[in-house]
């Protein structure tokens, strides 16, 4: 039974991590604040709501908007949104050989339907 107990301990000597603590950097001094939880009142969220409307008015009222509302709205995300790149990325593998994606027998055949 002895021999048991003396191999469990030795097994919880080699899982023993205490004497990293030292080297870690404190917990507390790298635990930033959390913000405050962001409750809506009554008055708050009727100013929102006040400030909503008077935005979403404004923009019905846009001539560009009037002209062309699908248009308006396309513009205004392609002048927000950052800009997207066309090419992907090739990875490469560990050897430094690229990885190419494989075309699979259901988009070949996509493909050659839509020529």
């Amino acid at each position: 039974m002895n021999k048991k107990v003396r191999s469990r301990q030795k097994k919880l000597k080699a899982y023993d991590l205490s004497t990293l603590t030292e080297f870690l950097p404190d917990l507390k001094a790298s635990q930033q604040p959390k913000p405050a939880e962001f409750k809506l009142k009554s008055k708050t969220r009727k100013n929102l709501v006040l400030k909503e409307d008077n935005q979403l008015q404004a923009v019905i009222n846009h001539p560009a908007f009037q002209s062309d509302p699908l248009g308006a709205i396309h513009q205004h995300l392609q002048s927000t949104q950052p800009a997207v790149d066309e090419k992907p990325k090739i990875r490469e593998n560990k050897n430094g050989n690229r990885k190419g994606k494989k075309k699979s027998k259901a988009s070949a055949g996509l493909q050659s339907m839509e020529i």
